[in-house]
């Protein structure tokens, strides 16, 4: 599955370029990590440095979690059916708004946020196919396997995850517990699969050679 995060470099740097030529000077709205970000119904917010999740909740009030957004990516209520649906900076982020009106006005822009959009359910129906996976230890390396494609950094011994992520965010991503999520990581730092930083970054290690 990490190979659907390999084919579009070209495509988000073309994106990137023409977010900064054709809307230069344009505002951008910075929300730190764990701030909320509001969302409207006429509005897309599009992503221009930092990671977003996306989540929504049940009536018995338990939070899922719909993905993360990165680079480039849009996202916003014309985009989805769900309600509620939440937007939270899982890390400092800058984000760039436009209206349905400026959308609909813009080949281009339209172009863009279509192309990003469908690489954004490229990137959900991976994580939904985790689900597959029987053992929560399975879907777990599963899931850090595709962060790793999407969020991390290469470091000496490994991909550090830029984004730092609690063991709860991990649990709403793959329909687990935080407990359960605990216990696994503690499993994976033991087989050398994994080391927690300094900073409280997943590192993955490069050299990992077990199942």
């Amino acid at each position: 599955m990490s190979q659907l995060f390999n084919s579009q470099v070209s495509s988000q740097s073309n994106w990137r370029q023409l977010l900064e030529d054709v809307y230069q000077g344009r505002s951008l709205y910075p929300f730190r990590g764990s701030q909320s970000i509001p969302m409207y119904s006429h509005e897309i917010w599009v992503a221009c440095r930092g990671v977003v999740q996306l989540s929504t909740l049940h009536p018995n009030g338990d939070e899922v979690s719909l993905g993360l957004v990165g680079p480039s990516m849009p996202f916003g209520l014309p985009l989805t059916f769900l309600n509620p649906y939440q937007a939270i900076a899982l890390s400092d982020v800058d984000l760039m708004r436009f209206t349905m009106v400026e959308v609909e006005a813009s080949p281009q822009l339209m172009q863009g946020i279509f192309r990003h959009l469908s690489l954004r359910l490229q990137r959900t129906e991976a994580m939904l196919a985790l689900v597959s996976h029987r053992r929560v230890e399975d879907r777990l390396r599963e899931l850090l396997l595709l962060l790793k494609e999407e969020v991390g950094q290469p470091v000496g011994a490994g991909t550090r995850l830029s984004v730092r992520l609690t063991h709860q965010h991990l649990a709403n991503a793959i329909g687990s517990t935080r407990v359960t999520v605990t216990r696994a990581l503690g499993h994976f730092q033991a087989e050398n699969f994994l080391k927690i930083d300094r900073d409280r970054h997943i590192l993955l290690i490069d050299n990992f050679t077990g199942v």
